[in-house]
């Protein structure tokens, strides 16, 4: 054997035997007093040494695995920079039900190796738990002390949108959870459900997004948390939620459960959805009202109930990219089964183009976006999409060459067109100094298709 084969072979970091031959164990973590009102967390993605000021936080993994996995193939390098916040959440990765058992296994020793590893240099670290199916009950939740202060997060569980709940499923792990560690107090990232019991400390989703980093304070429309965050309202007692107003908390996009999250279905606050699903052979009609008047939109459902296509009654104020009328072809894509608007096909032949007219309708509001992922999940599905900002009229529109374009509408000035070939760079384009992705919940939407 050569000198190198044998120091690589004894590399600590090969064998990962520092924390013993079994589950490294955490030691109990529990929160100081002060820190049970208004905790706060940051991304492990955007937590930053220099110039930061957030160090006051806790830092979470609560991410798509590939953003953290450095920290397991090199721990030494976040050392220093993950020292100097309050703590750190053990990773998140992944424990999603369609994975082999025994990657789920080796997901769980990694989350409490790399937290034995941060604590063993002196971090303080709380443990996330994550779980699968009933026959990873016997390993997710070991190498943490019973009575230790633990995280979850009920996001991918939840229903939100167009996705089902998967709350059975979260339901049966956390319950397990609460029997085999007995935690302190438990930090729940995103709304509890009412069935969790113990000590729970919630911390908002809805208002915490990588977007808001440094903003002190994010308007949104009351939800049902929300009521209880400002005191309009008051949980049930028997829930035994404990909950503490936080806007500066980072967002997750994966979590416990299937990898695909619930199954889509209409959101019952955009009665528009229903007309995705129909008998075999329907055509609905659907007046749509905006800015300009509106139009009908004609879904034709399939031979299996959901829609095929459709067809548009509008060029969207922008007649040289959209035909009066023209059709989209619905793909029904993921696990999930979502319905995706294919590219505009259009026939200029029929081009059928009126003036603008300028006509305010009363449920404008009803088109204006909540939130920013609501925004970014749309546009990413192909929504045809006009709205106002400062007086002026944009449209963001999927193109025939699986592109987005941002544009003035009624206009012929298409030289300020921009056409993007991914989501990220639409996000981040900016009418004079704003991002869209900073402004999409605050401009009016005068037409929105999906």
């Amino acid at each position: 054997m050569t000198e190198e084969n044998y120091k690589y072979r004894t590399n600590p970091m090969f064998l990962r035997n520092q924390f013993g031959t079994d589950m490294p164990i955490l030691k109990k973590a529990s929160l100081k007093e002060d820190e049970k009102d208004g905790l706060r967390l940051i991304g492990f993605d955007i937590a930053k040494t220099e110039s930061d000021t957030h160090f006051n936080r806790f830092v979470h993994f609560f991410l798509y695995d590939y953003k953290f996995e450095d920290i397991w193939n090199n721990p030494d390098k976040y050392v220093e920079k993950l020292s100097r916040y309050k703590a750190v959440l053990t990773p998140d990765f992944s424990m999603y039900i369609e994975m082999n058992e025994n990657i789920q296994r080796y997901n769980t020793f990694r989350n409490r190796w790399v937290g034995a590893y941060l604590a063993d240099k002196g971090i303080r670290v709380i443990p996330t738990v994550s779980w699968g199916l009933e026959n990873t009950f016997d390993f997710c939740f070991n190498g943490i002390e019973k009575g230790s202060t633990v995280a979850v997060s009920t996001y991918m569980a939840s229903a939100h949108g167009n996705r089902a709940d998967q709350k059975e499923f979260f339901m049966a792990g956390y319950n397990e959870m609460l029997k085999r560690i007995e935690p302190e107090i438990i930090i729940c990232y995103h709304y509890p459900f009412s069935e969790m019991k113990g000590n729970i400390l919630f911390v908002d989703y809805d208002l915490s997004s990588w977007q808001h980093y440094d903003d002190d304070k994010v308007e949104l429309p009351y939800t049902q948390m929300e009521k209880y965050l400002l005191g309009i309202e008051k949980p049930s007692p028997k829930s035994n939620i404990v909950v503490k107003y936080n806007d500066n908390s980072f967002l997750t996009l994966k979590g416990n459960g299937s990898v695909f999250g619930g199954q889509w279905r209409p959101n019952p606050d955009k009665p528009e959805d229903a007309r995705f699903l129909g008998k075999p052979g329907e055509i609905k009609h659907t007046f749509k009202d905006n800015k300009q008047g509106g139009y009908w939109i004609d879904t034709v459902i399939g031979d299996d109930g959901k829609g095929d296509y459709e067809i548009h009654n509008t060029d969207h104020g922008q007649p040289a990219k959209h035909s009066n009328p023209h059709r989209h072809k619905i793909q029904w894509e993921g696990e999930d089964n979502h319905p995706v608007f294919g590219k505009p096909i259009n026939d200029f032949s029929k081009n059928e183009h009126q003036l603008k007219q300028v006509k305010e309708a009363n449920n404008m509001n009803n088109m204006n976006f909540k939130t920013k992922y609501e925004f970014k999940e749309m546009i990413e599905r192909g929504c045809e999409l006009c709205f106002e900002w400062k007086g002026v009229d944009y449209g963001i529109f999927p193109t025939e060459n699986n592109q987005w374009v941002v544009c003035l509408v009624f206009t012929d000035k298409d030289s300020q067109d921009v056409y993007y070939d991914n989501i990220d760079d639409v996000m981040n384009h900016k009418i004079d100094n704003d991002r869209i992705i900073d402004i999409c919940t605050k401009f009016t939407v005068t037409d929105r298709t999906l």
